[in-house]
């Protein structure tokens, strides 16, 4: 079924999966952006709205046959799924990231397109994911499990969309810093593998993001 262009961003990729790829695709904010239609945020890219739905709706044609969406599973199936899939993901790979990013500097300090500053970036983003995780794991998550709802979560989760939308500009600067995450013609194997890297992180935390903000919030608001 092709997606009404009046829909939002954050309402497709709950019920479209395979919907998130496109919007990677035409670097569409379906994350910290997922309240806006596809309407407006296609005006805002330059993009035809219908255009993208169609291609919305090809794309879901050919994805594989899903398991239930996470809109239809409960609030502590998603944080389950939030924890294990993402949490225990960003710590495993944001380090190692950190240290070939320093690698790239050091060695290649002086080279045309060296990302001069990423490991810095890289640096203060891991710092604010991993107190943001370590909120949600001591304080939300907790509460949500014990059945908290409405006003009772209203401000912690207030705290975390806030901190979400500082993630998206984080991930901002290291496209800005990688051209894209786009390697120059002389990059080493690291150069590339980092980049390769910083390309699947941004995917993950868009993915992380759009769960929290667009599928587990809405679930426990009342």
């Amino acid at each position: 079924m092709r997606p009404d262009p009046e829909q939002t961003l954050g309402e497709i990729a709950s019920t479209v999966p395979a919907a998130t790829r496109v919007f990677l695709r035409h670097h569409l904010d379906f994350c910290c952006g997922g309240g806006q239609t596809l309407a407006a945020a296609c005006a805002d890219a330059g993009l035809d709205p219908h255009v993208v739905a169609i291609e919305l709706e090809l794309e879901a044609a050919q994805a594989p046959s899903a398991p239930d969406a996470w809109a239809q599973q409960s609030a502590d199936a998603v944080i389950e799924h939030i924890e294990r899939r993402y949490h225990a993901t960003l710590r495993r790979d944001v380090p190692p990231l950190i240290d070939a990013a320093r690698k790239v500097e050091r060695v290649h300090r002086g080279k045309p397109a060296v990302p001069v500053g990423l490991e810095g970036a890289l640096a203060d983003m891991w710092e604010e994911l991993r107190l943001h995780m370590q909120k949600e794991e001591d304080v939300l998550f907790p509460l949500l499990r014990a059945g908290a709802r409405g006003e009772r979560v209203a401000m912690p989760i207030r705290v975390m969309r806030d901190e979400h939308d500082a993630h998206g500009d984080r991930l901002a600067i290291l496209r800005e810093l990688t051209g894209d995450f786009v390697p120059p013609p002389h990059a080493c194997a690291t150069w590339r593998a980092l980049y390769d890297g910083l390309a699947r992180l941004e995917v993950e935390l868009m993915e992380h993001i759009h769960l929290e903000n667009n599928v587990l919030f809405p679930k426990v608001a009342s």
